[in-house]
């Protein structure tokens, strides 16, 4: 494939996509169908789901196959390491606390956002969130926050290839819109997203930085739209949003050796 040098494993694609087959709304799947998710043939998607079996990470009950908790370890070196969801986690419940509504952190991966720390309060999305849980950076406030804290030419490089799709009435649908709310989040500093992702859904984020200023992940409040008027949100979020993205960023282990 264009682009992949001679060291690039296909066999290696192939087992993980096996894995990324299996979502929220297909926890089980059968041969026939693992191999038309992944694209490869029927003897391919055998032998490299018998081989996550025997490792641990997939279990069989003749006709299905699902993803066992063992799965999570994959995630768990990258989360480790990060410190962040650790780091992050008492600065939410304070925040939620203080707000009484939920609060997530997330980071950027591709085109989308993965939660890595969650508080909810209650749920006010059809969809369950949880750590793992992605979206569309574009239709967010931390995508947003996310993405208006690339590189200029990281963020080219992504308006050139998103997909904007209609997630409601109200998502951002061309890339100039898009390319302009990007430029008023960077210069703000925040990013406010109502009702794009889904219908009632309202959230204001701003950026966790490290200590050269690079945005390394967003921190959110979410409400519903019949509870919180946008400029409430402004008034009444976003002033501990800053505080508590504040203490994450002064707790943080770069931020520890800074101050050491």
């Amino acid at each position: 494939m264009a682009g992949r040098g001679s060291d690039f494993v296909q066999s290696l694609e192939r087992g993980l996509a096996v894995i990324r087959a299996f979502d929220h709304d297909h926890p089980e799947l059968t041969l026939s169908e693992v191999a038309a998710v992944t694209g490869v043939t029927r003897a391919v998607a055998r032998r490299f789901l018998l081989t996550l079996a025997d490792l641990g990470y997939v279990r069989n009950d003749g006709r299905f196959f699902s993803l066992t908790a063992k799965v999570l370890e994959l995630g768990y070196a990258y989360l480790s390491s990060l410190s962040l969801p650790e780091v992050a986690e008492p600065h939410l419940e304070a925040l939620v606390g203080e707000v009484n509504e939920s609060s997530s952190v997330s980071v950027l991966d591709g085109h989308d956002v993965v939660y890595v720390a969650r508080v909810p309060v209650s749920r006010i999305m059809t969809v369950s969130i949880s750590v793992g849980t992605r979206f569309p950076a574009y239709a967010t406030s931390m995508g947003r926050v996310l993405l208006a804290g690339l590189p200029d030419d990281t963020l080219t490089e992504y308006l050139s290839t998103v997909r904007l799709e209609r997630l409601t009435g109200r998502t951002v649908s061309s890339v100039a819109a898009l390319r302009g709310e990007l430029v008023r989040v960077r210069a703000q500093g925040w990013s406010m997203v109502n009702q794009e992702l889904e219908e009632g859904l309202r959230a204001v984020a701003v950026p966790v930085r490290d200590r050269s200023g690079r945005v390394v992940a967003a921190i959110n409040v979410s409400t519903h739209a019949s509870r919180t008027s946008l400029p409430a949100m402004r008034r009444e979020f976003l002033p501990p949003l800053l505080r508590a993205a504040a203490a994450v960023e002064g707790d943080l282990p770069w931020s520890r050796a800074r101050r050491a």
